[in-house]
């Protein structure tokens, strides 16, 4: 097969079998990838960016969870000895071969199945001698570091024209500052957030650099008198700016955020701009804390936005942005630092030729604004309906062709690596299967393979003394370790991290690390109890605290699925240990710890209901949005047929009194109708001919005008109260008729009222107490660094 420049090969339609290929430049309309674990979408994402980088298209790859380091291990010539290094040590064991044997295996298994799928090792090796993939590890020395910091050196953009652009940098970095320093403040009404703004947009139009220093050294006196029209003491007073100071201060003097200001500077032309190779940076952050990603990721973000604004318009793509597990950078309610960059990514870029590829598992996690700026949907397995019906709603908003298909159905049925590729730019959704990965992917890489893979281009560090072997626990030496493990309280069981847990990661824990520190991992029995709403709902809690400092806040406490199988008995060959100041050996220790995690949890820990106010109901826990609604549906019909039957009691004796009246008027007009018709008929019958009758008869006293006339009154009478019950009657008809209209609209009020309350619900938060927390299990683990 022969694949042309600017298609993305990644896979083959299920139904025909036929290569399927994406046009590279539809993804400047933005691209998102959705499945749950296991669906085979990180395999997607690794076949878009190597055909990308295939495509002589520049790749910057956010990625939390240090998987995407991957695209470095593509071996064109299938060589075992390539392959070792990286298979699976526990894997060659179980099936009692050798890791030469495991790697020969490995590498004539992926040469076949790459064949299978029409990639051949020409293909391969065009991949990795065109393309140069770096991996950056911020805040580490283990691959190349990334002066995040440097950020603060002054913009050559001109104020005059730009200021919008550099505003917005601006306020990236300081709300990552902020974030990473625990401050909470708003870029629009906080005081710490306006005041170090305005510090770095004085200095800048001074044509001055700035460094993290000199930022906070201006912080207790600022460079200016004014904050809009209040003088900086009234604004925020001097106390408040020196406890600003000390606090980030206390950021700057940490050994640990020296790494921060090392390694090359954050500029994005160095990162992705054009060389004589195709460039691909990997930001890998799966050794940071949440809060030290969202630092990363809206600064990295934040220099992208202005790097894009400088460049010319263009409709080819110019360079891919991948976001590996977007959760939490773009979520639908809260506004976390990196999301205000994103979202000017996906309104903006695609001027300039730059697409952006969001990656989740839950598409109920990312914004529907976000969403909606995506021209490419690719979706997997999905875990739940919400999730489905998420996809479906935003999927529909971009069938521009308005074809007819049964997504939801398609979806349903996905198997594993298996996808439906869904776009603007196509007639239908398409059905495929995803091509196997030209990069051999083993999974998030640690550290050590970190930098081992960028060995070449990190500066040599200097050797490392030689440690004092101590035999004494008591005696620390020359640093915090010793090689015997430290006592610990009688009754708490001791255990070692497996180094192939699936959630070590998670803690920062290094599998091939000997440095041993302490952990805690706690198994908690939990009750969520309310009442009021009805909820008695029980949950097991395992998590890791660690580090074990003495102090347990939200940072230390790691939710994590853990058993047995997870820690060991046995210390492995060679560990250390690392002493800290907390004293494991005190009982009173492990009751302090079980006490400082029934108040974490009592403060982050709970679950939500909906709750409809109007109709009285709470959902059940674990009951679905959809579910609930239906609920309270039906609930609402219920009440509604309630209502309008006391209105139909009330109305039918009002109704059946006037038809009633009806009819008794109608009889009575009948009547009167026919006495009236009779006397004008006797009067015409009487009267004609009277008047010459009585001339001609000789008797001319006789007044036959008088008769005529008396009939004629008679006749007038009866057909005047013949009128008057018509009138009753009628009368009597248009009563009925607003009777029958004040019912009927009595009914469509009922309607609409109790139809708008079954949508009308709230999300309420049960928490606990401590009195319903019960630490079942609780031992000290030892987690290799």
């Amino acid at each position: 097969m022969e694949h042309k420049k600017g298609e993305l090969y990644i896979g083959r339609l299920s139904d025909t079998g036929e290569p399927l290929t994406i046009k590279a430049d539809n993804l400047t309309t933005h691209g998102v990838i959705v499945g749950m674990t296991g669906s085979g979408k990180t395999g997607l994402g690794v076949n878009i960016l190597e055909e990308a980088l295939l495509s002589d298209i520049p790749t910057l790859i956010i990625d939390p969870k240090g998987d995407m380091g991957n695209l470095l291990l593509n071996f064109p010539d299938h060589d075992p000895a390539e392959f070792e290094p990286w298979v699976d040590e526990a894997k060659a064991t179980r099936k009692g071969v050798t890791l030469a044997e495991l790697a020969a295996t490995t590498a004539a298994n992926r040469q076949a199945q790459l064949l299978e799928h029409d990639t051949s090792p020409d293909r391969m090796r065009q991949l990795k001698e065109n393309s140069e993939i770096t991996i950056y590890t911020p805040g580490s020395a283990a691959g190349v570091g990334l002066n995040i910091l440097g950020s603060l050196k002054a913009t050559d953009l001109d104020w005059a024209k730009d200021a919008e652009i550099i505003r917005d940098e601006i306020e990236g970095f300081v709300s990552s500052l902020l974030l990473l320093a625990g401050v909470e403040s708003d870029p629009v009404s906080g005081p710490e957030h306006i005041l170090l703004a305005t510090i770095v947009e004085t200095t800048w139009k001074a044509g001055k650099d700035l460094d993290l220093a000199g930022l906070i050294g201006q912080i207790p006196k600022p460079p200016f008198r004014k904050l809009g029209v209040f003088d900086v003491d009234t604004f925020f007073p001097a106390k408040k700016r020196m406890n600003l100071a000390l606090k980030l201060n206390g950021l700057l003097a940490s050994p640990s955020f020296a790494a921060w200001m090392e390694g090359e500077p954050l500029d994005i032309e160095a990162l992705i701009g054009r060389g004589d190779k195709t460039k691909c940076a990997v930001i890998y952050m799966a050794h940071l804390t949440e809060s030290e990603r969202q630092f990363v990721v809206t600064l990295l973000l934040s220099k992208l936005v202005t790097w894009i604004r400088a460049q010319p318009g263009s409709s080819e793509l110019r360079a891919l942005v991948y976001m590996d597990e977007a959760f939490g950078y773009v979520p639908p309610t809260a506004e976390p630092p990196s999301k205000k960059p994103i979202m000017t990514i996906l309104k903006q870029a695609r001027a300039f030729g730059v697409g952006m590829l969001l990656v989740t598992q839950n598409p109920v996690d990312l914004d529907y604004k976000a969403m909606s700026n995506a021209g490419t949907w690719i979706v997997g397995r999905l875990q739940t309906e919400n999730d489905k019906r998420r996809i479906l709603e935003g999927m529909q908003r971009i069938d521009e062709a308005g074809v007819s298909i049964n997504l939801d159905a398609l979806i349903s049925n996905l198997e594993k690596r298996q996808f439906i590729l869904h776009s603007a730019k196509k007639s239908k959704p398409k059905l495929f299967k995803r091509r196997r990965s030209m990069s051999f992917r083993i999974g998030p890489l640690t550290r050590d393979q970190v930098a081992n893979l960028m060995g070449d281009k990190r500066p040599t560090p200097a050797p490392a003394p030689v440690p004092e072997v101590v035999l004494d626990p008591a005696t620390t030496g020359d640093d915090d370790t010793v090689p015997v493990a430290p006592s610990v309280a009688e009754g708490v069981a001791v255990r070692y991290l497996d180094p192939g847990t699936p959630w070590a990661g998670e803690i920062g824990a290094d599998p091939t690390g000997t440095r041993f520190e302490a952990a805690a991992a706690a198994t908690v029995q939990l009750l969520y109890d309310d009442t009021r709403a009805g909820v008695r709902h029980t949950e097991t809690y395992e998590g890791i605290i660690f580090p074990l400092d003495g102090l347990v806040d939200a940072r230390d406490v790691v939710a994590v699925d853990h058993d047995d199988r997870d820690f060991g008995a046995e210390p492995p060959e060679g560990a250390t240990y690392a002493t800290g100041d907390v004293k494991l050996q005190n009982k009173t220790f492990w009751t302090g710890l079980e006490s400082d995690l029934k108040t974490h949890l009592v403060a982050n820990r709970q679950v939500q209901v909906f709750h409809n106010t109007d109709l009285k109901l709470y959902s059940r826990v674990g009951e679905s949005e959809d579910e609930f609604t239906a609920r309270c549906k039906a609930a609402a019909d219920d009440a509604a047929d309630a209502a309008m039957a006391k209105l139909v009691d009330r109305y039918k004796t009002k109704i059946d009194r006037v038809k009633g009246q009806i009819s008794t008027a109608d009889a009575r007009a009948r009547e009167l109708e026919g006495d009236a018709s009779a006397k004008q008929q006797e009067e015409l019958m009487s009267g004609a001919g009277d008047l010459l009758g009585a001339l001609l008869g000789g008797s001319k006293r006789s007044n036959p005008l008088g008769k005529a006339a008396s009939r004629r009154a008679a006749s007038q009478k009866a057909r005047a109260r013949a009128e008057a019950a018509a009138d009753k009657l009628t009368a009597k008809q248009v009563e009925l008729a607003d009777l029958e209209d004040e019912l009927s609209n009595a009914i469509v009020e009922i309607t609409d009222e109790f139809a708008d309350l079954a949508d009308s619900f709230e999300t309420v938060d049960i928490g606990l107490e401590k009195t319903d927390i019960r630490v079942a299990d609780i031992k000290l683990v030892w987690v290799p660094r």
